[in-house]
């Protein structure tokens, strides 16, 4: 039957026109070698050669009819036609016609010419359009399982590139992941330039970030005696500037926790960048201890990298404010007003110029981790913007000063804390400096902003102060303070005033009605006092600083202490509390109390409390991969799936093989000894599934 198919089928001049024709005869024929070879039909079924002579097939030979089994003669010229017809498809750039004859090729021949897969692969890549980038992707993993050999190296750097610049991060990933199992490591260049397309998206910051930490497991492990081809290739101080800037765009802290320590790991080199970049980080993690370390250093920088690190201050600021430590915030400020002489600096450049280590977690934890630190190195060549938000210091004049809402800050923070004194004291430090606020005294403008918010009681005491320690002061801001007075009714306090006006020689009866030249600052200050942040929003970042502590210790009892005394005093924790808890419990190996603190997570998520954070779903994902808690591992990937989260299968599959290889690998479902190992083995072989491997 199969034989007088092909036959009546080959006799149609129609068929034989058609486009498809070749690869279906081919097809046709290739089947029926098959049997040949294999017996079936061997002596039996035989095409005649009248049969092609007579339907045109001028040229070529025809089955052998040796009773021994031979190759079919004719087969080596096809092959060369097909092959023909898909290098002209290609060099004419006509993909759907090349792709479509090299799956007939392919269906005959397989993967037999490494050279045609490789320019269909080329070919593929230049692509713009992302349906051909993807079969290109397609085509790789194929050729993995048929003939890994044909895949060359640079045949998949160029495809992992092109994916990444077409955004599309998932197969990028994938050929990434590809070339690190075959030990292939990328030049650190072409690295950079898939991260930069990778990192535009926050899908391609989570894998490109994950990816990092898989290179950085693979680095470490090889030890100080690298090989010369693997330190070339090594994850360098750029790499890590690129991908620690994208998780603070999205708010990746998380992440970008892990990548800091993989960076004092790996001992790579933290110049001005990493160093801005790591504050973000600390800033975002409420790790106020680590910035005052590396405030120490950055403090020493030059006078002409001094604008550089705004963003520095700004985020030390930030977090001096989240604590509500209102003293430091305000030394913080006037160490931006005081004079930096360079020549006092200079005494300092060539400490600065060394390399220093600073300490991750604490100074005071035993064998804790060092990040290398070199602040006044900032590249020249470099593509990463770091300035970041302009919230709390500015730059001017070539000088740090603090923005309106700092101020508005700290006048808001010492009058909730009944502290005027100290506040006083801050504006005539500042004076005693003279130091010019912009064009106006900047006493003049939060007495000024005072009285504009109805604040008279605090103005008159930032007034009294100033005369007290011999500030002088022009007679608008007493008159402003004085029509204040008599506005509200407060005719007893507006008496006083004119008494005091008397004393330091100003005329009641001045006809000056000039205003206060002021900045926004009035605005500022009110918009704080609507926006002020609550006091147990102000505690949680002491406990967690704690439970950060207890937790690097490997003090995990302290922790939990900590842990349980937030929740009785009805403090919400955070997606920071709960990192520092899995990290503490990970360190130790305790998985199984960290199924419990899932429950604690999914009754916040709930209720509404605490952001679903990938990050964190990710850590406890990975937690219970090493813990063989696969239950609970599948709860977690499914909790993520209906937050619409980025499943990192390449991740998950690689922590899989890691820790758990052969498990369960030959066990059937009847064989299982227990209802629990039964069900045990249900999760295993789904997670399995998902990630690929079955």
């Amino acid at each position: 039957m199969a034989l007088a198919l092909t036959g009546r089928v080959l006799m149609r001049p129609r068929f034989l026109r058609s486009h498809y024709s070749l690869g279906f005869v081919l097809g046709l024929v290739s089947n029926y070698e098959r049997e040949l070879f294999t017996g079936k039909h061997f002596a039996t079924n035989r095409v005649s050669d009248v049969m092609f002579k007579h339907h045109g097939f001028v040229g070529i030979p025809c089955f052998c009819t040796s009773v021994q089994p031979e190759r079919i003669s004719w087969g080596g010229s096809s092959q060369q036609v097909l092959f023909r017809k898909i290098e002209t498809a290609l060099s004419d750039h006509r993909i759907d016609e090349a792709w479509e004859a090299f799956n007939d090729f392919k269906n005959i021949y397989g993967f037999s010419v490494d050279s045609l897969v490789s320019k269909m692969i080329i070919e593929l890549s230049y692509s713009n359009n992302n349906f051909w980038l993807q079969k290109a992707c397609d085509l790789v993993f194929v050729i993995l399982k048929e003939k890994p050999g044909a895949l060359k190296t640079d045949i998949l750097t160029k495809l992992s590139l092109a994916l990444a610049r077409a955004q599309m991060p998932i197969p990028a990933s994938m050929i990434l992941r590809l070339l690190l199992e075959k030990g292939t490591l990328l030049p650190i260049k072409v690295m950079l330039l898939v991260f930069m397309h990778m990192l535009k998206a926050e899908c391609g910051a989570c894998l490109a970030s994950n990816f990092l930490v898989q290179l950085c497991d693979f680095f470490l492990p090889l030890g100080p005696n690298r090989v010369n081809h693997a330190e070339k290739a090594k994850p360098d101080t750029m790499i890590f500037n690129i991908v620690l800037n994208a998780c603070v765009r999205f708010e990746l802290s998380i992440k970008g926790q892990q990548l800091i320590e993989l960076m004092s790991q790996l001992g790579v080199i933290a110049d001005a960048h990493s160093i801005v970049l790591i504050a973000r980080i600390h800033e975002m993690n409420g790790h106020r201890d680590e910035m005052k370390r590396l405030k120490t250093y950055v403090d020493r920088v030059p006078v002409p990298l001094v604008g550089h690190y705004r963003q520095f201050y700004d985020s030390m600021l930030s977090l001096e404010f989240k604590f509500d430590d209102i003293d430091t915030a305000a030394e913080h400020v006037l160490d931006m007003y005081r004079y930096r002489a360079s020549l006092s600096t200079q005494k300092h450049m060539k400490d600065s110029q060394k390399l220093s280590l600073v300490s991750i977690g604490s100074k005071n934890i035993r064998n804790g981790s060092k990040i290398q630190i070199m602040p006044e190195l900032l590249p020249k060549d470099s593509v990463l913007n770091v300035e970041g938000k302009r919230e709390f210091v500015i730059f001017r004049d070539g000088k740090l000063v603090p923005s309106n809402k700092a101020l508005a800050k700290l006048i808001s923070g010492y009058r909730r804390h009944g502290k005027i004194g100290e506040l006083s004291r801050l504006l005539i430090s500042i004076e005693n400096e003279h130091i010019l606020y912009g064009e106006c005294n900047i006493c003049s403008d939060v007495i000024d902003a005072c009285i504009r918010l109805g604040w008279l009681d605090t103005a008159h005491d930032i007034l009294d102060d100033m005369e007290s320690a011999g500030t002088t002061l022009g007679s608008t801001l007493y008159m402003s303070l004085l029509r204040a007075y008599y506005k509200a009714d407060m005719l007893r306090e507006a008496n006083a005033l004119v008494k005091q006006m008397g004393k330091v020689g100003l005329d009641v009866n001045s006809t000056d009605e000039i205003l206060a030249s002021t900045s926004d600052l009035a605005e500022c200050l009110d918009r704080e006092v609507s926006e002020e942040e609550k006091l147990a929003c102000i505690k949680v970042y002491e406990l967690n600083s704690s439970i950060y502590f207890f937790c690097k210790a490997k003090m995990i009892g302290d922790a939990l202490k900590t842990y349980r005394r937030m929740q009785k005093m009805k403090t919400e924790p955070t997606i920071q509390t709960f990192a520092s808890l899995l990290y503490g419990y990970s360190s130790l190996e305790m998985y199984r109390d960290i199924t419990i603190l899932w429950g604690d997570i999914k009754r916040y998520v709930k209720c509404g409390n605490l952001k679903a954070s990938w990050d964190l779903y990710e850590l406890l994902l990975l937690n219970f991969l090493r813990g063989g808690y696969f239950e609970r591992a599948m709860e977690v990937i499914n909790d993520m799936k209906g937050h619409c989260m980025l499943i990192d299968k390449g991740m998950y599959k690689s922590e899989f093989l890691k820790f758990h290889k052969d498990l369960y690998r030959s066990l059937r479902q009847s064989k299982a000894r227990t209802e629990a190992q039964s069900k045990r083995l249900e999760y295993v072989r789904a997670f399995r599934k998902l990630v690929g491997l079955d």
